[in-house]
């Protein structure tokens, strides 16, 4: 068993749904799609771009070279926000998109929160018309984003769609690599969707590593409607940097299950 979240193990995934017959969409084209995907086999491919954005780049480079486009969620911290990287990443076809987190930069007051979202909006409709929008989880803030939304409405703002708000989980299933595994919901306080999460875990829906992903393609026991999320920090063949990621997470897993716990 090669090593997980490499780029290598990355490619692998990509194979493995390809040969599973499933039809790749951004979470643009699955917004403008949805009622006509009812009975198609899709995953919905999305990356937050967190931290080391050359990583996304890599990535990005990679699902095109398989003529895949994903999206890509940008913070507007700088080890998000590198200009060259977005500009290079929307030049690849990807779609880009706003990881959002005004609520906690702006302290919870919603009247500067949502002034911050306009600007910030605006900044990356300069290199890409974005029209999707995803909340960054920030988990060691007390502010949930999407409270932003209690007040106003994205949809002013020519925005169609937000994963936690716009997708049916009754119909698709969601993976996510929070926590440098694909079972991270148990050490997760916002990635996650605890309505159905239970359902899945009822039905053995549950995979730690790639390769478990790739197993159930194999044998026909993946759903077939599927968002799959990944944090590109986590995913390189250079083993040093690979390593420290492990470790860090292993520790940053312990505290974040402490967390939930006390949430």
């Amino acid at each position: 068993m090669s090593r997980d979240f490499t780029l290598k193990k990355y490619s692998e995934l990509l194979h493995g749904l390809e040969d599973g017959g499933y039809r790749f969409l951004t979470f643009e084209q699955y917004c403008l799609e949805k009622e006509s995907l009812d009975k198609a086999r899709y995953v919905i491919l999305r990356h937050d771009v967190d931290l080391k954005a050359e990583n996304s780049l890599a990535i990005a480079k990679i699902e095109h070279s398989f003529d895949i486009n994903a999206s890509y969620y940008f913070r507007v911290v700088k080890q998000s926000n590198k200009l060259e990287i977005i500009k290079a990443i929307a030049g690849l076809g990807h779609e880009i998109g706003y990881h959002y987190e005004d609520m906690t930069l702006c302290k919870g007051i919603p009247e500067k929160a949502i002034e911050h979202f306009k600007r910030q909006l605006d900044y990356f409709r300069r290199y890409y018309p974005v029209k999707t929008i995803c909340m960054h989880g920030a988990p060691r803030s007390k502010y949930d984003g999407r409270g932003l939304w209690k007040r106003y409405d994205y949809h002013d703002f020519g925005i169609i769609g937000e994963p936690y708000f716009d997708v049916d989980f009754s119909k698709i299933f969601y993976l996510t690599d929070t926590g440098r595994r694909w079972d991270g919901f148990n050490v997760s306080l916002r990635d996650k969707v605890p309505i159905y999460q239970d359902e899945w875990i009822y039905q053995g829906l549950v995979y730690h590593s790639t390769d478990d992903i790739l197993d159930a393609i194999k044998q026909d026991r993946l759903p077939k409607q599927l968002m799959v999320t990944t944090h590109p920090q986590r995913w390189t063949d250079l083993f040093g940097e690979w390593l420290k990621e492990r470790i860090t997470q292993s520790a940053k897993n312990i505290v974040k299950g402490l967390m939930v716990k006390l949430h």
